[in-house]
C-alpha cells in the first residue's frame, strides 16, 4: 500500500531515527504488535514483525543484518533464517514469512503503520 494513502492515525512515531544505529534494529509496540525496524546507512528503514515465525520468540529486532544477492536480508538470532526486509519472505523456509509495515522517517523520527 502506498505510505501517501494511510491515515495520519495509521502512522506511530517509534522512535528518533538516531536512536536506531545505522545497520541494526530495535523492536517496538505498534498498536500491540511487535515489530522490528531496521536502519540501514543513514537513510534506509525497513519496518517486519519482531516475532521469530519458528518460535514466536519476539528476537528479529536483534538478528544480524546483511545480504544475500540483491536482497537485504536479517538472520534470525535463534536458527538462522534469513527474512527477506523489502518483501518478509523467508528465505529458506516461505512457511516462515513475515509481514512487512510500512515505515517513513519524519521530522527525525521514524513512523510505522501496520499492514
Amino acid at each position: 500500500m502506498n505510505a501517501v494513502l494511510k491515515s495520519a492515525e495509521a502512522w506511530v512515531p517509534v522512535c528518533p531515527v538516531d536512536a536506531i544505529v545505522p545497520n541494526t534494529g530495535v523492536c517496538a509496540l505498534v498498536q500491540g504488535r511487535h515489530v522490528a525496524v531496521f536502519r540501514i546507512g543513514q537513510n534506509k528503514l525497513f519496518a517486519i514483525d519482531n516475532l521469530d515465525p519458528k518460535t514466536g520468540a519476539s528476537v528479529l529486532s536483534r538478528g544480524l543484518i546483511g545480504s544475500l544477492g540483491d536482497r537485504v536480508v536479517v538472520a534470525s538470532p535463534l536458527y538462522k533464517h534469513h527474512f527477506d526486509l523489502l518483501t518478509g519472505e523467508c528465505l529458506e523456509t516461505p512457511d516462515y514469512n513475515v509481514s512487512v509495515h510500512e515505515v517513513r522517517a519524519e521530522n527525525g523520527q521514524v513512523l510505522v503503520a501496520l499492514n
